[in-house]
């Protein structure tokens, strides 16, 4: 239990930005699914429109301090090499 003012401000505070950022991850999250779902369906051009979606998204969480920069990197470099492979 907190002793001091705030230490309890703290706690509240913490509170208030897990919850915004728990609500960006799953935001992110569910973008990230929409161009999986897109690769799966094998059609590149709704999986292209869902990847230039998810990307500010994604690079918003970067900013916000939610994901690490390389992640990001990673995961859009991956989801669009995917996307090009469907066109060969």
């Amino acid at each position: 239990m907190a002793n001091h003012a705030s230490a309890e401000k703290r706690i509240r505070r913490n509170a208030r930005r897990y919850e915004i950022n728990h609500a960006r991850i799953s935001r992110i999250r569910t973008h990230v699914k929409r161009v999986e779902k897109a690769i799966a369906s094998g059609d590149q051009t709704a999986a292209m429109e869902a990847f230039k979606a998810a990307q500010p998204e994604m690079h918003r969480g970067v900013l916000k301090g939610v994901l690490h920069r390389n992640t990001v990197a990673r995961k859009l470099s991956r989801l669009n090499t995917r996307i090009k492979a469907l066109g060969a």
